[in-house]
Formats: structure tokens, sequence, C-alpha cells
């Protein structure tokens, strides 16, 4: 692990951040700071369901990408144990989606976060939490 915080910030950033998952998606990490996260990802065709909106499956993506660089921002390794989502709205095709996580309670071993999803014009689009467990 990372001795720094300089070094955590660019772990966070550049290793969890560029996971392999989230590279194939698209999702790209905007923002970076102690505690919190800022993650993208531009609806394409191959991210729709059947109604032609966003899958949940790609909303829950950015999302969660979002939670485990917040998590890993902070100079422990972080696991996420639960995660909760809530829809709100759909996104298109051609939407961006920006998911942000802000830490909300960070203890010795568990730390609790609050992750939103927007689209075009600030609308929501999810709103979840998650519990890391610190390694």
């Amino acid at each position: 692990m990372p001795e720094s915080r300089k070094d955590f910030l660019e772990y966070a950033r550049n290793t969890v951040g560029k996971d392999p998952m989230a590279t194939h998606l698209g999702i790209t990490v905007e923002e970076v700071r102690r505690g919190y996260a800022r993650c993208a990802l531009e609806v394409k065709p191959e991210h729709l369901n059947a109604l032609n909106r966003a899958h949940g499956t790609a909303v829950y993506a950015v999302a969660d990408q979002a939670f485990a660089v917040a998590g890993n921002s902070l100079g422990f390794k972080g696991i996420a144990v639960n995660f909760t989502i809530n829809f709100a709205a759909g996104a298109e095709a051609g939407e961006r989606i920006v998911a942000e996580a802000t830490s909300l309670h960070v203890g010795r071993k568990i730390s609790l976060w609050k992750i939103t999803v927007t689209g075009r014009d600030e609308k929501l689009i999810a709103s979840c939490e998650g519990v890391a467990y610190h390694k």
C-alpha cells in the first residue's frame, strides 16, 4: 500500500480507477481527493436495456467505481461489504452520467459512503449507500 497521501491518492486514481472492468466499460475518474471521488460514463448503445435507457448494471458500475476510488483514497485498502442502490430516473444513449462518492463516516475498520449518480441537467439517476471494510 502507498506510504504518503500523494501516493494513496495516486493509487486510488490510477490503480483502482483504471481497473480492467471500469476501463472496459469506459468509466473515467474525473476527480479524487481524500474521502471523495467523481467518476463518469458516457452512455453508449451497448450500455442500454430493452427500453433504450442505461441498463441498471451500467448505472451501478459507475456508482460502484466512484465508491471504490473514494474508499481507497484514505490510505488503506477498502473493500465493499454492502452497497444499496435506488434508481430514480433513466439515462439515454449519449448522456453523460456522473457518480460522486463522499464519506459519511470513517471508523477504524468500517466506513460509510453516500454515492449519487446524476445525468443531464443534474437529474438524479440513482442514490446509493456503501459500506467498506478497511484492510
